[in-house]
């Protein structure tokens, strides 16, 4: 494919900083790097996500799916780079922080229907679909309450299982559990739980990470026979699509892509063929799905080149060799 770091380097600044950082390997200290980091934090649409996330929770989740939520938005700025030297964000940390549970994972203001076994009320609390991402943004982000992520982080790992996480939820939440067989590992969970072991010392979870690897890499395989939880691996999931924060091809590759020895293994290469065979002529990617609440975003329509897909594909292709970025 052509080279399209010219074409990355004249997008948005947000943009411009993860393409000299990921792709480039440029220094956070090189001139290029911190002009494209205070570009990025004046960015209206970057100080749109702060505003919203000032006031967390600022509303109540009802379905991880729902894309707009703050937890995502969260997310989304730990992916991009902001950390607690940036202003506004030091003042999020410490709102989030304030609800932490017993068990030690990260509180969020939730509200299950009674006919899911939920209270139907507001209250705090935590499951493995939402407290991984918690913790792995607020390590990116810079929090320096260690003691408090150490806790969460040990909590969260004992729950696995000899096939991977299950669904699992705060013991206030009582008998709530996704649909499926309680013998199932829930994909969603073991995504998130991987991506939260991303920002921790490989050689100290490796043990649980190849279990939850080979987790995913077997829905994969066994993907037309199984779809545990709902979560299906078939038309929708191999659509590009972003932010990364669903049970989708491009964010499952994004982070086995950080575990070296899914590399060689075929069923990772095939996920990662088939995300490779969509690239234009220019070594472009586009979205061929949206999330509605992010369609003011170069990701947000399928008409043209997206930006950060193509950056964060061509990443997650330089990961594991499928890809060779020019040097800086």
């Amino acid at each position: 494919m052509d080279s399209p770091i010219a074409w990355l380097l004249e997008g948005p600044p947000w943009i411009q900083y993860r393409t000299r950082l990921d792709l480039l390997d440029e220094s956070k200290d090189s001139p290029q790097v911190l002009a494209a980091h205070k570009a990025m934090i004046a960015d209206p649409q970057i100080q749109g996500l702060l505003a919203k996330l000032s006031n967390w929770p600022e509303s109540t989740l009802t379905t991880h799916k729902a894309a707009g939520h703050p937890l995502h938005k969260l997310t989304f700025i730990a992916d991009l780079g902001l950390d607690i030297n940036d202003s506004g964000i030091d003042e999020i940390l410490r709102r989030i922080v304030e609800h932490q549970s017993p068990e030690g994972p990260f509180q969020i203001l939730v509200n299950i229907s009674p006919k899911y076994g939920g209270t139907g009320q507001d209250q705090w609390a935590w499951m493995l679909c939402d407290a991984p991402l918690i913790v792995y943004a607020l390590t990116k982000l810079g929090f320096k309450g260690d003691d408090q992520l150490q806790a969460a982080k040990r909590h969260l790992i004992t729950l696995i299982r000899d096939n991977g996480w299950p669904c699992t939820v705060a013991p206030e939440l009582g008998k709530f559990r996704g649909p499926g067989s309680k013998s199932d590992p829930c994909p969603y969970a073991n995504l998130l739980m991987l991506k939260m072991l991303t920002t921790m010392a490989s050689d100290s979870v490796e043990d649980v990470a190849k279990t939850a690897t080979e987790t995913l890499l077997d829905l994969w395989e066994t993907r037309k026979q199984r779809r545990p939880y709902m979560f299906a691996m078939g038309t929708d999931f191999v659509k590009l699509k972003a932010p990364l924060l669903w049970y989708d091809i491009l964010h499952v590759t994004d982070v086995l892509a950080h575990f070296p020895w899914t590399h060689s293994d075929p069923r990772f290469q095939q996920m990662t063929d088939i995300v490779q065979s969509k690239v234009d002529a220019q070594g472009r990617f586009m979205a061929e799905s949206i999330w509605r609440d992010w369609k003011e975003w170069d990701f947000g329509q399928k008409r043209t080149p997206s930006h950060w897909i193509t950056m964060v594909t061509l990443r997650m292709l330089n990961r594991c060799g499928k890809y060779c970025a020019p040097e800086g």
